[in-house]
């Protein structure tokens, strides 16, 4: 299993690329402005990764972050 950035960076770089078969059906959810003080929810559900982007402050549609999981 290879993530679509690695797969860029060895093609990149020359390297040989691995296989990149899709494993399983995924979502992505942005998380805007006030979105970010749902991240406790976030973190409590399985199959689910957080992405934070390291922004201070959250304005109304500034994006924060997002989110990634497992259909």
């Amino acid at each position: 299993m290879v993530s679509q950035f690695e797969q860029h960076i060895r093609a990149v770089a020359g390297l040989p690329l691995s296989d990149g078969a899709r494993h399983s059906d995924c979502v992505m959810q942005n998380l805007i402005g006030d979105d970010i003080d749902d991240l406790p929810v976030w973190l409590a559900k399985p199959n689910t990764l957080v992405h934070l982007y390291g922004k201070s402050e959250a304005r109304p549609g500034r994006k924060m972050g997002h989110v990634t999981w497992l259909a």
